[in-house]
């Protein structure tokens, strides 16, 4: 199994010829999920059409798997920007206690703010990954965890996520 380099091995969770999928390393958010390219590259184009063809599978076997950890909904995004990273995903599950904490937290209510007019919901994903951003990944001390560990999360994971 093809681990993504500088990723800790307690982190990495399945991969194939063409992906591989590890927890996100500072994530305190059970089942946040990073999909990266084995290929050195940061352009979907410089991809080869089989690691093209396999990028939907790979979605939906984690989008399956993270339901199956209590995701309602699980937001898959292409960012990264950064140099010297592959070409990866973030897989972010959206707990419903999480929705739960964002509706509780009224600093994130100065978001609602920025609309003109009235949303087609309550929120919407970017506010959601916002949160999850701030509150689970770059917080000393995150919010309190309603469900499994990040390690039982991986546990879980590993043992649902097969690519075959």
């Amino acid at each position: 199994m093809t681990r993504t380099p500088n990723i800790p091995p307690q982190l990495h969770i399945a991969s194939n010829a063409h992906w591989s999928v590890n927890h996100r390393v500072n994530s305190a958010l059970p089942g946040y999920l990073i999909i990266a390219s084995t290929k050195a590259t940061n352009d979907l184009s410089d991809l080869p059409v089989e690691a093209l063809s396999s990028m939907g599978h790979v979605f939906a076997v984690v989008q399956r798997a993270l339901k199956l950890i209590g995701a309602q909904r699980v937001y898959l995004s292409r960012f990264g920007h950064s140099p010297g990273y592959p070409l990866h995903f973030h897989a972010i599950p959206v707990y419903a206690w999480v929705e739960d904490l964002f509706w509780e937290d009224e600093r994130y209510r100065a978001l609602q703010k920025f609309a003109d007019g009235p949303g087609e919901t309550p929120t919407d994903g970017a506010e959601l990954t916002l949160f999850i951003w701030r509150e689970f990944c770059e917080r000393r001390d995150p919010p309190s965890i309603k469900g499994p560990s990040v390690a039982e999360a991986i546990e879980v994971l590993r043992a649902t996520i097969r690519f075959s």
